[in-house]
């Protein structure tokens, strides 16, 4: 299944909005991180998918980061995206599995957002959720940059979705 990013890069684009200095230097559930460092990670991930998805080295240009995050999602809309190979940003993986890594970036932080901005997590369809968390099991365990991931949380097998996806990326839900 070819997953649609819209739905989390929407959900995620409504945290990022309106946000004042006092919620952007509040501490996230990424270690070491407040929300204003992890907007600016934000933005290199969906800058960076974005152009990994058009097999591009991007344009440059500095977008606010829900229309970013949207930008994103549309590119990953193209089914060429997800056929072949890539190596940007990091190891060569197949594509599919670089798109199945930018969607978990937009839940995963989308879980860490809400916790920081203490916001309620947004309904997503529970198939979208699933893809992630599948490629959570699989993938985090044995990727080529486990430094990008904290050791995997113990999460009963019939907790919610979203404790089960960030539970495997290491995150206590």
């Amino acid at each position: 299944m070819t997953p649609d990013l819209t739905p989390a890069a929407l959900a995620l684009g409504a945290l990022v909005t309106d946000l004042d200095d006092d919620r952007r230097a509040r501490p996230t559930p990424c270690t070491g991180w407040s929300v204003a460092d992890l907007l600016d990670h934000l933005d290199v991930v969906a800058t960076g998918f974005t152009a990994l998805a058009r097999g591009t080295e991007g344009d440059g240009r500095h977008r606010p980061l829900p229309d970013a995050l949207d930008e994103m999602a549309v590119a990953w809309r193209d089914p060429a995206a997800w056929t072949g190979t890539a190596g940007a940003p990091g190891p060569e993986l197949p594509r599919a599995t670089w798109g199945r890594i930018g969607l978990t970036e937009l839940l995963v932080h989308t879980w860490d957002l809400a916790r920081a901005l203490g916001r309620p997590l947004p309904a997503l369809p529970d198939d979208l959720l699933r893809v992630a968390l599948d490629h959570v099991l699989v993938f985090v365990p044995r990727a080529p940059l486990p430094e990008l991931w904290g050791t995997p949380v113990a999460v009963a097998p019939d907790a919610p979705l979203w404790d089960r996806l960030v539970g495997g990326t290491g995150r206590t839900p």
